[in-house]
């Protein structure tokens, strides 16, 4: 089992990838804390976990956009397991969805603190941890956050900062061989797909029609993506630190043997693009 003897958090780990990737995590022999802010939702997941897995399994509910909750749920973790070896920032919401003009700005807010600010503030927590033992793995999510996505401007927004973020983070603790990575998962057949879908005409008609069909055709399986999360979590990725993967255009599993490449160049990363980039002379 390749997470043996380790300890991750997991936010948004009651549904969706996060419930996934916990399934996954726990099958590899890693002992969790799963988070999300429905407690009836997180005993309902460690229960089902627990049917198939004999590794210890905590649920903490607490909204992780909140600084003192986001402490809070570290330092259970650290209380009852001892260490945090992994951090998977899963918690995330589409928000609202509409033209800027149209729509709540609490709600535009209210998604920039969820999907951004909370993953900064469990990585800020778990840091110290991690810089202490010299090890660690952290990966976020930024589906969405390599392009604009009109109508979704809060969401696309909050996911390019955590792409900015990752790599950020990725530099500033590189020294102590902790990897930061995000993914991009591609089209899940989650609550978020509910979402696009009640909100009718708001999300554009191209993009809803693309997720009627997602729908119909049943999307990327929550579990491919917790196989990348493993493989990122585990000794099988050590190395490979500030990147954005894509779950469905990159070929991961061969990233280690392209480790030089991979390091030694701004591939997978945000970058801004200029003419001669283009083959434009002006």
């Amino acid at each position: 089992m390749i997470l043996e003897n380790k300890t991750a958090i997991i936010t948004g780990g009651s549904s969706g990838i996060g419930k996934a990737i916990a399934g996954a995590f726990a099958k590899e022999g890693a002992q969790l804390v799963l988070n999300s802010r429905t407690e009836s939702d997180l005993e309902a997941t460690c229960q089902e976990i627990g049917e198939f897995a004999n590794n210890r399994v905590e649920a903490y509910p607490a909204n992780v956009s909140n600084p003192e909750e986001a402490k809070a749920l570290v330092d259970f973790t650290l209380s009852k397991l001892g260490t945090v070896d992994i951090l998977v920032n899963c918690a995330g919401i589409y928000g609202p969805i509409g033209l800027a003009t149209d729509i709540d700005v609490e709600k535009w807010v209210e998604t920039i603190n969820i999907n951004l600010i909370g993953t900064f503030l469990c990585i800020r927590g778990v840091l110290p941890t991690m810089i202490k033992h010299k090890k660690g793995k952290i990966v976020n999510f930024s589906g969405g956050g390599a392009g604009p996505l009109p109508r979704f401007s809060a969401y696309s927004t909050s996911k390019m900062a955590v792409v900015r973020l990752t790599e950020n983070i990725a530099q500033e603790v590189m020294e102590y061989h902790i990897d930061v990575n995000a993914i991009a998962p591609g089209a899940v057949n989650t609550r978020l797909l509910d979402q696009v879908l009640a909100a009718g005409e708001a999300a554009g008609k191209e993009f809803l029609a693309k997720s009627k069909k997602q729908k119909e055709d049943g999307g990327t399986p929550p579990q491919q993506v917790a196989e990348l999360a493993v493989f990122l979590a585990s000794h099988e990725s050590d190395g490979i630190t500030g990147k954005l993967i894509s779950l469905l255009w990159d070929k991961w599993r061969e990233f280690p043997l392209h480790l030089n490449d991979i390091n030694s160049s701004d591939v997978l990363t945000l970058r801004r693009t200029v003419p001669e980039d283009r083959g434009f002379k002006w």
